[in-house]
């Protein structure tokens, strides 16, 4: 149970050794209780709904299963509920994403103690945290229309679903059409829908096509 007068925290992550780690530094604080750490969306949502936590730090893909769900779930739920992203996965690909699911603030795994507790003092204040290369990048994005000769990832990635998305990714991992379905508990013929929307949206022309590119995503949204 949290303390009276703390900022009541839950943290998702599948990663023991950071959500510990994070909790210490947080409980070190002084004024911020983590009420729990959980690895799986739907013990999260349940411990949620029951603690009424002020902030959610959560990684967007926890476990098996698509955070960016979670995002939106927790936002129904409980929409006064402050949540700041700390993720392994490239800001570049997924922050613009995940504020418009509700979150407030992004952040890499990568950054330092000083870093986190200034986005979450961010994220608490009502304001949105983003790295100042992500501002930078996101201001040029609206100002520069001018071509390039790269693939623009950021700006192809935002055509996508939330699903198409985790789809997309997987096809890049190596999944077999087969294995995404088990993975995400759906149809074959589902994943094949997925795949043909994500085909239009990204003008691929063949399936091999849309391998390629899965493979070329998946090499460019790894952490440096």
């Amino acid at each position: 149970m949290g303390r009276t007068g703390y900022t009541r925290v839950l943290i998702v992550d599948n990663q023991p050794l950071y959500s510990e780690g994070l909790s210490s530094v947080l409980e070190k604080a002084g004024k911020f209780s983590v009420i729990g750490i959980e690895s799986e969306m739907e013990n999260a949502l349940r411990l949620a709904e029951k603690e009424k936590p002020h902030l959610v730090i959560m990684e967007i893909f926890p476990g098996r299963e698509n955070g960016l769900d979670l995002i939106s779930k927790l936002k129904s739920a409980s929409p006064e509920i402050s949540i700041l992203v700390i993720s392994a996965n490239e800001e570049r690909f997924y922050s613009e994403r995940v504020l418009r699911l509700g979150a407030r603030g992004y952040v890499m795994k990568t950054a330092s103690a000083e870093l986190v507790m200034d986005a979450i003092s961010t994220v608490l204040g009502g304001k949105v945290f983003l790295s100042e290369n992500e501002r930078e990048r996101i201001f040029q994005a609206l100002t520069d229309e001018s071509a390039r000769g790269a693939k623009d990832w950021p700006i192809s990635i935002q055509k996508l679903s939330n699903r198409e998305l985790e789809v997309f990714s997987l096809i890049g991992k190596g999944f077999s059409t087969i294995e995404i379905a088990t993975r995400l508990n759906l149809s074959t013929k589902t994943i094949d829908t997925h795949k043909e929307h994500i085909k239009l949206k990204l003008h691929c022309m063949t399936s091999h096509e849309l391998r390629q590119q899965a493979i070329e995503w998946s090499n460019h949204s790894l952490p440096v």
